[in-house]
């Protein structure tokens, strides 16, 4: 089969690529805005990328379009699919159709954590002697792609509730029929589609509908949120897990959740030394141990695998380390996302200096939409560093900051701003989830320039 993606080098899209070159199909796919690591992943996998959707890239021999979600009416490639009658289906509907459907899946929900908590399930499953599939919103580094077919049963799915293309506004959990399913967390986000968390809700309550009875439903126990969208009506058995009380437990045993024990039905099943750092990540743990346990997976193996698990690139990724400088690449772009991981960055570090630098980049930050909570979010960062959002005035916020901030207007300025305001001993944290204008690259050169001078 011959098939060309619109929209290839979104993460989703970039594994839907992968999975159908490894099925045997001939891949290429258009997109605008290429950056690694996706790009440069596809490209190792020898498929053919065009710059921009130009109607003369798509051969008119071709078996199918697969279109994702940035792609909408006007386009000119879509135009062209279109008016020649060319088939075309969404990213999580061919997936289904192709692969999904033959297997086990154990799907990752939730606001947070899902392409972590996807990444330690895949890996335990993998260790496990499972050679499991899996779709993965990131690169984990324990395998260097996001995406494959895999031989067993299992197939471990990163399952958001953004919708699946412009012609189905259904979530793309609801394609994905998982028997398995994990709600890690559950917030107002995505505001460009949902216009309040009930509606977020509603979105969650419409997957239980489609677990089945003798599946698994593995949430977390101290989410009220969860709890409503489970009080709708549920018919699946369901297994909890957080650091409080819950079926599945922790007990960390560094502040910085570098260690913790195991605790099921008040046992201890032992205890996790690893590279990860934060509650949060504890968290996600424990969420995933509950998914693999309940496959058939014993947890002594659950915790050898965690012990060599390697985190997903973009959290909080090393990027370098320069005359005593660290610098962190995150995906944290929510604010409880950005509270956890400076959170678990204060613990690992002390009272050395932590820089925070922000972009606004997903469609609910840069609109203002958790304005209020951005302050508290930050309260772990000693100096804050913010590119200033297009569509809402950031200045009246930072002024009521108790911490030193700074605002820049574009990534250039923000660069050599920041370069003359770090010293040895700081952690400077980025965080974004976009590629940010190359920020690293052209800060790493930066402080290159000031601390390699003669």
């Amino acid at each position: 089969m011959k098939i060309h993606i619109l929209g290839i080098c979104g993460t989703f899209m970039a594994g839907i690529a992968q999975i159908a070159k490894q099925a045997g199909h001939t891949v290429v796919g258009s997109d605008l805005n290429m950056y690694p690591p996706m790009s440069t992943q596809l490209e190792k996998q020898g498929i053919k990328l065009f710059n921009g959707y130009n109607s003369h890239d798509i051969a008119k021999d071709t078996d199918c379009v697969i279109v994702g979600n940035v792609i909408s009416r006007g386009n000119e490639a879509m135009e062209y699919v279109i008016n020649n009658g060319l088939p075309y289906c969404s990213g999580p509907e061919w997936l289904f159709l192709n692969i999904l459907k033959k297997k086990h899946v154990l799907a990752v929900s939730g606001t947070h954590g899902k392409t972590t908590t996807a990444s330690m399930l895949t890996h335990i499953l993998n260790y496990s002697g499972n050679d499991t599939g899996f779709l993965i919103g990131g690169v984990p580094e324990n395998f260097g792609i996001s995406a494959r077919i895999g031989e067993s049963p299992y197939f471990v799915i990163e399952a958001d509730e953004y919708d699946s293309a412009f012609f189905d506004k259904r979530p793309k959990f609801v394609h994905y029929h998982p028997k398995t399913l994990v709600i890690n967390n559950l917030e107002f986000d995505h505001a460009d589609i949902y216009s309040d968390l009930e509606s977020i809700k509603k979105q969650f309550h419409y997957l239980l509908r489609i677990v089945p009875g003798d599946g698994l439903i593995v949430y977390h126990g101290a989410d009220e949120n969860i709890k409503d969208v489970l009080s709708r009506g549920c018919w699946t058995k369901t297994d909890t897990f957080s650091c409080e009380k819950s079926a599945w437990q922790a007990n960390l045993l560094n502040s910085d959740g570098s260690t913790f024990e195991i605790i099921h039905k008040d046992k201890s099943e032992g205890k996790v030394k690893w590279s990860l750092i934060g509650k949060h990540n504890v968290e996600n743990a424990l969420a995933a141990i509950a998914a693999a346990n309940s496959v058939g997976v014993k947890v002594q193996d659950c915790i050898k695998a965690l012990q060599e698990f390697k985190n997903v690139k973009r959290r909080l990724e090393v990027k370098a380390k320069v005359n005593g400088i660290t610098i962190y690449d995150d995906f944290a772009h929510h604010p409880t996302a950005i509270d956890a991981t400076l959170q678990g960055l204060r613990a690992k570090v002390g009272d050395d200096r932590i820089i925070a630098v922000l972009e606004f980049g997903s469609y609910t930050m840069r609109e203002g939409v958790h304005k209020d909570a951005i302050e508290n979010s930050l309260k772990d960062a000693d100096i804050i560093v913010c590119l200033r959002p297009k569509t809402f005035k950031l200045e009246g916020i930072l002024a009521s900051f108790t911490k030193t901030t700074f605002l820049f207007d574009d990534v250039k300025s923000l660069v050599q701003g920041l370069s003359q305001k770090i010293k040895t001993g700081d952690h400077v944290l980025v965080m974004s989830n976009t590629g940010f204008g190359g920020f690293h690259k052209l800060f790493l050169n930066e402080i290159d320039k000031r601390f390699c001078k003669v």
